[in-house]
């Protein structure tokens, strides 16, 4: 894939997540665009780890630690084949195993997420398996910037840190927005950097809409040996739908016929222009 069908892909996975979440008639909207650049980056550039792969004990493991954003999830799934892309017209329907959360019961979903503040935990425990039995392969997950607020983050950095974990990397959706308002005057946890330095852990700061940025900075190794690495990718909430960037109620809108037909329009027109 070229850099430029790549910047198409991240296109085709908005439109994609935003027809699905249309159709449900639910979905956490605002989220899933500002980290869908984040989701192609890993499984188109990054992750060793593939639909016929995914049960070799040597895969990459990806743990999405802010589930609420499943539909961006689901969407970069089913591109890749993991599942046909048909299963996401029963997304939030009864007995649908596509639900507003990753679980297990979808292929290419190594566990079930959405309890905030839990990836991590799980990332750590998964990486220290690794170590133990002397495994090559790497640990990442995608973390939320509201779900910091969560103690249980900063005793697995505390703890990642400790057992030098070098073969793990958090990637931060930094978009500075949740549920209730900004960050900063729901629960600051600025300077994010600063406090994962202070707990051992390697920083690099990236645009999280540029996707070379990502590339470099997942793909080159750890940022320091004996470290885990935290990649802060800026974001914008509701990135590339104009109505829906970092507006608050997009957190789990739903657009009308007229917005959703809107937001097509000026993704095809951005894509005219790469």
């Amino acid at each position: 894939m070229t850099d430029k069908e790549l910047q198409l892909k991240s296109i085709h996975l908005r439109k994609m997540l935003l027809k699905y979440i249309y159709k449900a008639k639910a979905g956490h909207t605002g989220g899933s665009l500002s980290s869908i650049d984040i989701l192609n980056v890993l499984y188109n550039r990054v992750l060793h780890v593939d639909p016929e792969n995914f049960k070799d004990p040597n895969r990459d493991r990806y743990i999405q630690s802010k589930g609420h954003c499943v539909e961006a999830l689901f969407s970069t799934l089913g591109d890749r084949g993991f599942f046909p892309e048909s299963d996401l017209e029963t997304l939030c329907q009864y007995q649908s195993h596509y639900i507003g959360h990753p679980t297990k019961k979808i292929n290419g979903v190594e566990q079930n997420t959405g309890g905030l503040g839990h990836g991590l935990s799980i990332c750590v425990g998964e990486a220290l398996a690794a170590k133990m039995d002397g495994k090559a392969h790497r640990v990442f997950t995608l973390m939320g910037d509201g779900e910091l607020a969560e103690g249980s983050n900063w005793e697995a950095a505390m703890t990642g840190a400790h057992y030098k974990l070098d073969n793990l990397y958090a990637i931060l959706d930094y978009n500075k927005q949740q549920i209730t308002g900004d960050n900063q005057d729901v629960m600051n946890t600025a300077p994010v950097r600063d406090k994962f330095e202070a707990f051992g852990w390697a920083v690099k700061e990236v645009d999280g809409h540029n996707l070379k940025e990502l590339e470099e900075a997942l793909n080159n190794g750890p940022i320091q040996e004996g470290k885990p690495s935290l990649i802060i990718a800026h974001t914008i909430k509701g990135k590339g739908v104009s109505y829906m960037e970092r507006v608050l109620k997009w957190h789990h809108g739903v657009p009308t016929p007229e917005q959703f037909e809107l937001a097509n329009m000026e993704l095809d027109e951005a894509a005219t222009l790469i």
